[in-house]
């Protein structure tokens, strides 16, 4: 059983995945950081100067302005806009996922076959080449 083991671990299979699993966390931190620094301030400044990562539900009693009051005051919250932000990460690594899979399978298409270069004698039904005017087997004229 262990040498089984390592024969699958050193394949080339599992460093592959290994190498795609790092730089998916990677990508997943880019896009994190998109969609907070880059694409959320615009959204919260047209929906009048938002920051949702600030949105949440106080479900205590006690009143807290701010997230960070919240947390330093031991609060429970809902923070709903956390998720808001999540939820986009999500879509647009999602959507980067499916272009990069989708140029993959452009590029993976099976080559078209080549055109056919014999046909069938309509009378002896032996295979010729296309340009043969006269049947090799059977005689028979053919028309082009």
């Amino acid at each position: 059983m262990w040498k089984e083991f390592k024969e699958f671990a050193v394949k080339g299979n599992v460093m592959d995945m290994a190498v795609g699993i790092i730089l998916g966390a990677a990508f997943g931190k880019i896009v994190s950081s998109f969609v907070s620094d880059v694409i959320m301030p615009p959204i919260g400044l047209l929906l009048g100067k938002m920051d949702f990562s600030e949105l949440f539900i106080n479900l205590s009693a006690k009143p807290v302005a701010t997230l960070a009051e919240a947390k330093a005051a031991g609060v429970a919250v809902i923070k709903y806009g956390l998720f808001i932000n999540t939820v986009i990460d999500f879509v647009i690594v999602a959507f980067a996922i499916f272009l990069v899979i989708q140029q993959l399978n452009r590029l993976k298409k099976a080559p078209q076959p080549a055109p056919p270069n014999t046909k069938d004698c309509p009378y002896c039904f032996s295979a010729i080449p296309i340009k043969a005017t006269r049947c090799p087997q059977c005689t028979s004229e053919l028309k082009n």
